[in-house]
């Protein structure tokens, strides 16, 4: 591209920011991006294809007990009670998303207006809610879900209100630090100065400048949310037997690993780190481009 060329496409204001734009995805955010999108797509196909990846039932088990891995039949090799591992991590995946997406929701719905108001008014709202916010989230995240989980029983939606419950605070503080930063510009004076009524300052100005902040935390908390999902469940305080979880497959196979059956929490394991890891490439890259300053 020539100087004047470029010179036109620069003044042009709609393919400059396109520009800019493209320029922000390129050397290690290109592949930490098409890393974790590649391997988030992965399991969402495979939650919505369940049914058409394996003919076996996650929950009914067989004669075929603890056949190992890699054969024709059962690709990842059957538990202890000769239910083939492959289909009980396939239909696992339909629980762990489920749980994120229900978890996420109730975090974004409470913890988003949460945030706003408290950034926007400040006063007395915010004061109280900083404190009591920050009370949550000075516990141990794992400790703090493990306390509800086990107030409220096992269950996969007792699980997301127990994950959800934990994450709240770190919407809520985000966004109030991300309104008050934007109530400080310029434009937002200017439409108080004006006389705009307060929700349409919220909802037409703000809040369209938080959906990349929300994305980002989403992206970073989901990583998060994942292990400590597992670890619920590994523990016993998420959803009951026989239901297919790859944490409580996780804890099922770890009495039989010293006894060479290794598979049986290998791979319920390895989908963890994965899709904790796909998210955590995503919200990475996301930070960077959306905060240069990092």
């Amino acid at each position: 591209m020539d100087d004047d060329l470029k010179t036109i496409v620069v003044k042009h204001g709609l393919m400059s920011r396109l520009f800019s734009v493209i320029g922000r995805f390129t050397g290690w955010r290109t592949g930490f991006m098409i890393s974790g999108m590649i391997i988030i797509l992965m399991f969402v196909f495979i939650a919505i294809t369940a049914p058409l990846l394996t003919p076996f039932d996650p929950t009914k088990g067989s004669s075929d007990v603890l056949q190992p891995p890699f054969t024709y039949i059962h690709i990842f090799g059957t538990d202890n009670l000769g239910r083939d591992i492959f289909a009980r991590i396939v239909y696992g995946t339909r629980t762990i998303l489920s749980i994120l997406l229900l978890s996420t929701l109730i975090s974004i719905t409470i913890g988003m207006p949460l945030g706003l108001v408290s950034g926007f008014f400040s006063g007395v709202i915010d004061r109280i809610l900083s404190i009591v916010m920050d009370s949550i989230y000075a516990f141990p995240s794992l400790l703090l879900a493990i306390v509800i989980a086990l107030m409220l029983g096992p269950s996969p939606l007792n699980t997301a209100i127990s994950i959800a419950f934990v994450y709240i605070p770190t919407y809520y503080r985000m966004i109030r630090g991300q309104t008050l930063s934007i109530k400080a510009q310029l434009y937002i004076e200017a439409a108080i100065a004006s006389g705009t009524r307060t929700r349409k300052i919220l909802i037409k100005h703000i809040l369209p400048n938080l959906l990349p902040t929300l994305v980002v935390i989403f992206s970073l908390s989901a990583a998060d949310a994942i292990l400590t999902e597992a670890g619920l469940s590994y523990l016993g305080y998420s959803v009951t037997p026989p239901t297919p979880d790859w944490g409580y497959d996780l804890y099922v196979g770890r009495e039989y690993v010293l006894s060479g059956y290794w598979w049986l929490s290998f791979f319920p394991g390895l989908m963890v780190v994965l899709l904790s890891v796909g998210f955590a490439l995503v919200g990475e890259a996301l930070s960077d481009i959306y905060n240069p300053r990092r």
